[in-house]
């Protein structure tokens, strides 16, 4: 069993304030359709019970409410609350959306048929408190949904470069992690009585050159922002030209577009 980091209330506080930088919104709208895409494949039945774990501004559980299901909401981050009630006010959808913990969930055990994250809990500082709250909130027979970037994936590569610019905190597992396999079937153990893993992709798709994706991120991305904020003036330049550079190579478009595919395993984890 993982221990707790001494700081651990100092991490959890800027981790709140990290995801609170920028505008997380302007960034999520590009990732929504796939975002319904895997909310499709949970095939969600009307007055299903879920929840959305570190919810952001609700690129789940919209389309999960569309369907007709009962949905819940939690995010570390009252901004991106605020964005998700107002997505569902606008459309008039049924959804509720808390500010909380994904290591501490506010909720009965067994309430829930269906707990989903994506690109998420993945980023919570323990993931063993992380699973135990996903197991906990979830009935029995119930199934736990996943969306994590892996380590071999272009997001695992950028989050890689960004650490060698700004190191993270010491102690904390990588969040790619979750988006391997061995590891997620290591950490949900007895837990679960299925579990099933398969890769899918998203496709960043930005009408803009790489080096202005980097400036996109660097203006809305929360921790792009932060990283950025942490480095002198000269650094900062070397991050971005390596920022620009690994969209550059993984670009698939040409001029000013980019089009980038982003790898991410998708978890099922049928609750024992």
């Amino acid at each position: 069993m993982q221990s707790a980091p001494a700081n651990l209330q100092a991490i959890k506080e800027r981790m709140k304030a990290t995801w609170m930088a920028g505008d997380f919104g302007q960034i999520a709208r590009y990732s929504a359709g796939e975002a319904e895409n895997f909310v499709a494949r949970l095939k969600l039945r009307s007055g299903t019970r879920v929840l959305d774990v570190a919810c952001g501004t609700g690129n789940l559980a919209i389309p999960a409410a569309r369907a007709g299901a009962v949905v819940t909401g939690i995010d570390i981050a009252s901004n991106l609350v605020a964005q998700a009630r107002r997505r569902a006010a606008e459309e008039k959808l049924s959804a509720k959306f808390d500010e909380g913990d994904a290591e501490q969930l506010p909720y009965p055990d067994h309430h829930f048929d269906v707990v989903m994250s994506m690109f998420g809990a993945m980023f919570a500082p323990r993931p063993e408190r992380v699973v135990s709250e996903l197991l906990r909130v979830c009935r029995p027979g119930g199934l736990i949904a996943m969306a994590n970037w892996t380590p071999r994936g272009f997001v695992g590569k950028m989050f890689a470069l960004s650490a060698q610019h700004v190191p993270p905190p010491e102690g904390l597992p990588a969040p790619a992690l979750w988006g391997d396999e061995a590891t997620v079937r290591q950490r949900f153990g007895s837990g679960v009585a299925k579990l099933e893993m398969r890769p899918q992709f998203l496709e960043f798709n930005y009408p803009m050159a790489p080096a202005k994706v980097v400036e996109f991120f660097r203006t809305y991305f929360g921790p792009t922002q932060v990283a950025f904020s942490r480095l002198e003036s000269e650094k900062q330049k070397a991050f971005a030209d390596d920022l620009a550079h690994l969209w550059t190579e993984n670009n698939q478009a040409t001029g000013d577009h980019t089009v980038v595919k982003g790898e991410y395993l998708e978890v099922h984890a049928t609750k024992a």
